[in-house]
């Protein structure tokens, strides 16, 4: 199976996480500012992640990419989502970005895996969060960098068991 790691980072956590996740998945890790949908179409599986900036907004280069996102067809892809933010300093808009993400590959036709525990944060007061679940990986290196790696690993191993 062929996976895509997509990314947009403007600071380098986000890029950071992509890295170790392609890593773990023995995937292909791609930055969204320089990928084609024509290329992803090549996938059987995307992983997209992006940085939740302000009011629950996008990384800047998804910004750019997302429309094209929208226009591709995900039919038989599956697609899981993951990100990075601050969920102390904004709890009502942590991890919006997966949110965004999610609901255009699934208006794409997307097969959506990959939802991760809530465990571990505090106030979530976010749509990134239902029933104690997370859309996708949520991370805040920012406040909790000592947990990243083992979210990582975690959220890893649910998607090996989806994409087997």
């Amino acid at each position: 199976m062929s996976i895509a790691v997509v990314y947009g980072s403007t600071t380098g956590m986000t890029e950071e996480a992509a890295s170790k996740i392609a890593s773990i998945l023995q995937a292909d890790c791609l930055n969204v500012a320089e990928v084609s949908p024509e290329q992803l179409a090549g996938y059987d599986a995307l992983i997209l992640g992006s940085s939740t900036w302000g009011a629950g907004d996008l990384q800047d280069d998804w910004d750019a990419f997302l429309p094209k996102l929208e226009g591709m067809d995900l039919k038989g892809k599956k697609v899981a989502v993951f990100g990075t933010g601050d969920h102390e300093g904004f709890a009502d808009t942590f991890g919006l970005a997966l949110v965004k993400l999610r609901e255009a590959a699934a208006d794409a036709g997307a097969t959506l895996i990959g939802e991760a525990p809530v465990e571990g944060y505090d106030n979530i007061d976010s749509a990134v969060a239902a029933d104690g679940k997370f859309v996708g990986l949520a991370l805040d290196s920012q406040n909790q960098p000592e947990l990243t790696d083992a979210r990582i690993e975690a959220w890893c191993g649910v998607l090996k068991s989806a994409l087997a």
